[in-house]
This record gives C-alpha cells, sequence and structure tokens, in this order.
C-alpha cells in the first residue's frame, strides 16, 4: 500500500485587521494556505501552510518577493500621504497653542495694566482663530498630497495586480 506523504512549508505573518483579507488574498496567490487567524491588540496574525514540491516553486517564490516589496511600497504611499501634513498641523497646532496661552497669561499676571489686558486678549483670539484654522490647512495640505501620489498609488496597485495574475497563471500552469 503506497501513502501519499506531503510536506509544507509554514509562514505567519502579522497585519493589521484592515488588511487581513488583502494580505490573504497575496499569499493565497502563491499557492498558501490560510490555516489560522489569531487577533491581537495590534492586529491579526495569520498563519499560511504551502505544499513544498508545488510546482513552479521558484518563479513563485521571485513573484511573492517582488509581490510584497510592491505591497510594502502601496503600504509606504498610503501613510505618505497624510504624515506631512500631519507633522505640519502638530506644529502649527502647537505654536497656536502657545498664542493662546501667552495672551491668557498675559492677562492673568499683569494687574490693573489695561495695555496688556487688550493685548492678552488680542493674542488669545489670534491663538483660538490661528487654532480654527489649523484643521482646514491640514485638510488642504493631506489632499494636495494625496492628489500627487494617487497616480503612483495606481501604478502600484496595478503592478501588484499583474504580479498576482502572473503567479495564479503559474499555479495552473501544467508542470514540464
Amino acid at each position: 500500500m503506497e501513502k501519499n506523504f506531503a510536506t509544507y512549508e509554514y509562514m505567519s505573518r502579522r497585519v493589521k485587521m484592515g488588511d487581513q483579507s488583502r494580505v490573504t488574498d497575496l499569499y493565497e496567490a502563491f499557492g498558501w494556505e490560510l490555516t489560522e487567524t489569531s487577533a491581537s491588540a495590534e492586529g491579526a496574525a495569520l498563519s499560511f501552510k504551502r505544499d513544498r514540491k508545488i510546482p513552479h516553486k521558484p518563479e513563485l517564490d521571485r513573484l511573492q518577493r517582488k509581490a510584497e516589496e510592491t505591497k510594502a511600497n502601496l503600504d509606504r504611499l498610503e501613510r505618505n500621504k497624510k504624515s506631512g501634513a500631519s507633522v505640519f498641523s502638530l506644529v502649527f497646532g502647537c505654536l497656536a497653542a502657545l498664542v493662546l496661552g501667552g495672551g491668557m497669561s498675559l492677562v492673568m499676571t499683569v494687574e490693573n495694566s489695561l495695555p496688556a489686558l487688550i493685548c492678552g486678549i488680542f493674542l488669545g483670539i489670534v491663538g483660538v482663530v490661528l487654532c480654527a484654522v489649523n484643521y482646514p490647512i491640514y485638510r488642504r495640505k493631506a489632499d494636495k498630497k494625496a492628489a500627487e501620489l494617487i497616480p503612483v498609488i495606481d501604478e502600484q496597485e496595478e503592478k501588484l495586480a499583474n504580479l498576482l495574475e502572473q503567479a495564479n497563471d503559474l499555479l495552473a500552469a501544467p508542470e514540464l
């Protein structure tokens, strides 16, 4: 009696909860089978397995590395859409809060001085206005950066889709 013995290779990946289905689809295109999913505070841990004797394994591994690099580029581009605007917004918000606080301090510390009171009220109003315009400035900067990066992101997503199609075609192709 002959036994069918299969050896498997295993892999696990930690991903954000929102990326779970996308990463699963990515690795399934290369012959990996999702075996376990476990949630954690940081995201999810995905465990995969695949037959070690899968046809076209070297080519699939090469395509997988390219796909992982492309996915990492996509993630980096997505983060870059808002990172510059976020840094600017945090610095600008801190400065606006300092102006507001300076005006408040001027009003409260200098007693019986009409010029200090007027200057403090003026600084407080300027600080409030700066705090109020911070979010619209953030949105404008983030939208501008996103508009610049959307063509690059689309190009990377198309590249990733082509790599996944090539891998899927290799899986369906008969072994030579």
